[in-house]
């Protein structure tokens, strides 16, 4: 019988690192050390895992075999995922609907660079993505209510709060923060972007672990699971790409049109739920409105006003990190911490539900609605806090993995790593060059 609902009961993430700064770390580290704390955190082994999505850029067409491998050949099925910056998110997905089922080199933005093109002329010395954001941001000033110098201030607002929020973030990949005349000052990348309204290119890994009601049931994880209640995956819709369109835009190339149709989705499927709060409904009504990143400038002229809503808690994607394949499952870790109550210092108050929006341009937007259940508590006999199988608190201490926190998840048939008894050496060494200071010596 298939399962009608889902949580996620384990989470876990490497620090993100800027690309090539660690020479002797490479992907399957970064999984290796994701995917043992998640399984740490859900206090099973690999054994357990009836299937997998991996999600990753920039890799050979298995790299999600090459990573997780390493924990176990128990001949589960492994989905890899590419698309673009929603690449977590659409692993998420895959990995969901796999529970909800009860079954446990062309440019790909070469067609919406043409389309843009047509509207504002494509600079080739500029980098292509801030110049879809920007454009898009121009845009909106042009057309909307708004004067372009709102919308400028409001973009100086949310990159400095981002960049501020950062700070409480152990797991980020830049710590500082920026005033808003700093970000007014920074670099520009591109008309009205400056470096500090950017995300970095990084390396890094997350994992989210999901489980069917029963299986939380079955092993006592009630407390610390969080339900995804609704989730909706949608592409472009012909607003952003008809060739016979006669107004073409730059909102619609960013990807407006699918967060609108992805946002009646999940408000449906939330609202037939019973789960939805006012808070929650007014969000997803504003993504009806509006795609996410330009509902955050709508009316965010003070900083009093942009901080009625708690947005980007981790730093987001400027400050954080941006690790493609990552980002939508840091995203899921760092909601996840957030309704379990561990943020300690950067924890939004009397959290119970939480929205999480991802883009991928080319024709991918992912939308996830978390929720705390008050009632799965009861489910947690015998139940106990993951921070304590850790020794500290991940959420808000970025450590390493020890040999000793691998041979508690490995399967027992064996992995590319050796068998739970004795991890070979190279493997050893590996978890010594990759976790540095914050892995105890083997």
């Amino acid at each position: 019988m298939a399962a009608n609902k889902t949580f996620v009961i384990g989470v876990g993430m490497t620090h993100f690192d800027k690309p090539g700064r660690k020479a002797d770390v490479d992907y399957p580290d970064y999984v290796l050390e994701a995917a043992t704390k998640a399984l740490l955190d859900a206090n099973i082994s690999y054994d357990a895992v009836q299937f997998a999505a991996v999600g990753y850029i920039n890799a050979d067409s298995t790299a999600g075999q090459r990573g997780l491998y390493q924990l176990g050949l128990t001949q589960i099925p492994i989905v890899n995922v590419n698309n673009n910056c929603s690449t977590g998110s659409a692993a998420l997905f895959l990995a969901r609907n796999a529970v909800l089922s009860g079954q446990a080199e062309r440019n790909p933005l070469d067609w919406a660079l043409q389309t843009m093109n047509d509207v504002r002329p494509v600079v080739p010395e500029a980098p292509f993505t801030p110049q879809i954001f920007g454009n898009a941001a121009l845009e909106y000033g042009e057309t909307n209510k708004n004067k372009r110098s709102d919308v400028d201030e409001a973009m100086h607002l949310i990159a400095s709060k981002s960049h501020t929020q950062s700070t409480l973030n152990p797991y980020a990949q830049f710590n500082q923060p920026a005033t808003v005349e700093q970000v007014k000052k920074a670099r520009k990348v591109f008309e009205p972007m400056t470096l500090l309204h950017c995300s970095p290119t990084s390396d890094g890994a997350a994992c989210a672990i999901i489980a069917s009601e029963a299986f939380v049931k079955k092993h006592n994880l009630g407390p610390q699971a969080i339900e995804i209640t609704a989730q909706v995956m949608a592409t472009d819709s012909t607003l952003a790409f008809d060739p016979k369109q006669e107004t073409k835009s730059c909102l619609e190339i960013a990807g407006a049109d699918m967060t609108r149709a992805a946002a009646r989705k999940i408000y449906a499927q939330a609202e037939s739920l019973h789960a939805i709060s006012k808070s929650a409904s007014s969000m997803t009504a504003s993504l009806e409105t509006n795609s996410l990143h330009m509902t955050l400038l709508e009316g965010s002229s003070t900083a009093a006003q942009y901080n009625k809503i708690p947005v980007n808690t981790s730093g987001g994607l400027i400050s954080k990190g941006h690790p493609l394949g990552a980002t939508g499952l840091a995203q899921c870790a760092e909601l996840t911490w957030q309704l379990r109550g561990w943020c300690d210092a950067r924890q939004v108050a009397n959290a119970t539900r939480a929205l999480q929006h991802n883009v991928g341009l080319g024709g991918a937007v992912v939308i996830s609605l978390y929720t705390k259940v008050a009632g799965i508590q009861q489910f947690g006999n015998g139940w106990k806090d993951p921070r304590e199988r850790f020794g500290y608190n991940p959420a808000v201490s970025c450590r390493g993995i020890t040999e000793a926190d691998v041979r508690k998840v490995i399967s027992k048939k064996g992995s590319l790593i050796g068998l739970p008894a004795g991890l070979h050496q190279a493997a050893k060494e590996k978890l010594k060059v990759v976790h540095g200071s914050g892995t105890a010596k083997l």
